[in-house]
């Protein structure tokens, strides 16, 4: 089955690895020499249900063809599943090389409506999961002094969404988490970088089509497929990519993008120390040149994808 040997020798695990971005990762990683471990515990797009069908799917299409896979059908959302999760890629392949924490759930709904259960689910799967399945690798990449970890961010976090409080969070956090595992790391050989994709997956695929500009929206995305990340994200496994972390990039369909960080961007002082007064008549004045709007992503990303 391998195009090439690229990770031979890798255990990657991929979350959410039954169908859409994480499916095109988990399959392309095989191709390219890895065992992988296919995670996914077959819930809705909402974060409703259990499935052990796609999950067992993918795997078996990744055995069936030649490479080699196990599946998992635990969930991310909480410390103990995600250290079993990391046991059964230890049980099925005796280590772990890369973990992609790809799976999420989606919870839209605009902020003055959004209940506690909305909130608390979205975070728990979307950032804390990420957290607990890192957190549970760590141990082994620190033990082999060797690891790679890649974690789907979002533009509705980077940049904004409306109706997304709870994933923007999460994902915003997800970032910066990716950042703090690649600072606190780096003297074990372990990296952590963000992907943020743009892909038609069943997720996207809950965007009513209820107004001309999501009609719209839904027609450019669904142009965009899950396996055009795939590239991005087992690139960034390889050896030959060990030097690159802590970095934010995305992928839209054949575009790859590096996403800036946060800086300053302008600076006002004073010698005599600041008053409200004088922070609404000279330093506010002198930033709104540069400040943001209310920007979506789509408002930011204004051309057709390539």
């Amino acid at each position: 089955m391998a195009k090439t040997e690229l990770l031979a020798g890798k255990v990657v695990l991929v979350t959410g690895a039954g169908g859409g971005i994480g499916e095109g990762i988990a399959k392309l990683a095989a191709e390219h020499g890895a065992s992988v471990v296919v995670n996914d515990l077959g819930g809705s797009p909402s974060g409703e249900g259990f499935n052990e069908g796609p999950a067992k799917r993918v795997a078996d299409e990744i055995n069936a063809g030649g490479g080699k896979a196990a599946a998992s059908f635990r969930s991310i959302a909480s410390w103990d599943g995600a250290h079993d999760i990391i046991q059964d890629a230890l049980d099925a392949f005796g280590r772990i090389d890369v973990v992609v924490n790809n799976a999420g759930v989606l919870r839209d709904v605009i902020f003055h409506k959004m209940t506690q259960e909305d909130w608390d689910i979205v975070r728990n799967v979307n950032l804390d999961g990420y957290f607990y399945v890192s957190r549970a690798a760590a141990t082994h990449f620190k033990a082999q002094e060797s690891g790679c970890f890649v974690h789907m961010t979002s533009t509705s976090g980077l940049i904004g969404n409306f109706g997304q409080a709870n994933y923007m969070a999460a994902k915003l956090g997800v970032a910066a988490l990716s950042k703090s595992i690649a600072m606190d790391m780096a003297k074990f050989n372990v990296r952590s970088n963000c992907i943020a994709p743009f892909a038609f997956t069943r997720m996207v695929g809950t965007i009513p089509a209820n107004s001309e500009e999501n009609r719209a929206r839904l027609a450019v995305v669904k142009r965009m497929t899950p396996e055009k990340i795939a590239p991005l994200a087992v690139g960034l496994m390889a050896d030959s990519a060990k030097d690159v972390s802590g970095q934010v990039f995305g992928a839209r369909n054949n575009e790859l993008i590096l996403f800036s960080q946060s800086r300053p961007l302008r600076t006002t002082q004073t010698s005599d120390g600041w008053t409200p007064e004088g922070v609404l008549e000279v330093a506010l004045p002198a930033f709104r040149p540069s400040m943001y709007k209310l920007d979506r992503s789509s408002d930011v990303f204004t051309w057709d994808p390539f």
